[in-house]
């Protein structure tokens, strides 16, 4: 579904800030793989996701996405195909715009509420009762009066309204409060597995990362150092994690916000 060939990035090529931040990295996504992606600061799991999205043009290797080489296209043509939300609950929604005008941009009628049908709007509200937030009563409202945790409900929703071949999660939950994150997440899970969406999630969240999907992703220094699914997944804990990152890098994890974090709410 997703074929990343022996992609390269550096960054200030040339300068005393040159970093080599992906490294010859490969990586084959199996349809529906819901994959969630560990490693400490700088490891190149956004780096990795900018890659992909088109945010930047790799120094070299092939991207495949449903069949298709993305390699050399551009961003914006890459975003119908691609979902991502980001750390920040502001990105990803119109802030001026009501809760029902960027449900409907998403949905792709040009943001006109006189586009969509009463079938459509009762398909807003269903989805929106199913975060237990009060969105469905609130559709009139400007999205900019929302708490962080509606809005980054709010942008999942839009972010899958239309089925992406492929949706990316960049730490969307770790700017959230304990409550709204597990909300957040909880409704990541029945969304990914529901609708069957292929699924990249970089977390710093250890348990989160072995307790959802089906495969776990380590990464260090630009590449991929553990692919780890199926049962050996399943038995996984906490300081095998650990362990493996010492074993692989050679060096203690001394990631204090992975260490940190050992359940789904934070």
């Amino acid at each position: 579904m997703l074929d990343i060939r022996n992609i390269n990035k550096t960054f200030g090529i040339g300068t005393v800030n040159e970093k080599k931040a992906l490294v010859d990295l490969s990586l084959h996504v199996n349809e529906s793989d819901f994959i969630t992606i560990i490693g400490a600061n700088g490891a190149g799991k956004s780096t990795l996701f900018n890659a992909i999205a088109g945010t930047f043009l790799t120094d070299s290797g092939e991207i495949i996405l449903d069949g298709k080489d993305i390699t050399l296209l551009p961003e914006h043509k890459r975003a119908k195909d691609i979902g991502r939300l980001f750390q920040d609950p502001m990105l990803g929604t119109a802030p001026d715009m009501s809760v029902e005008e960027n449900l409907v941009l998403a949905a792709g009628h040009g943001g006109w509420l006189s586009s969509i049908s009463s079938d459509d709007r009762k398909k807003f509200r269903d989805t929106l009762s199913l975060l237990d937030m009060g969105l469905e009563d609130r559709m009139s409202h400007p999205v900019g009066l929302l708490s962080g945790g509606q809005r980054q409900a709010l942008t999942l929703i839009m972010a899958t309204i239309n089925k992406p071949k492929l949706l990316m999660l960049d730490e969307h939950t770790a700017a959230l409060d304990p409550g709204a994150a597990e909300k957040v997440l909880a409704l990541t899970k029945k969304i990914v597995e529901e609708e069957k969406i292929t699924c990249l999630m970089i977390t710093h969240n250890m348990q989160s990362a072995i307790d959802l999907g089906n495969r776990l992703l380590m990464m260090e220094n630009g590449n991929i150092i553990y692919d780890i699914s199926g049962e050996q997944k399943q038995k996984l804990k906490i300081e095998d994690l650990v362990s493996m990152f010492k074993k692989a890098s050679g060096k203690d994890l001394d990631n204090d916000r992975m260490l940190l974090s050992t359940d789904d709410t934070q």
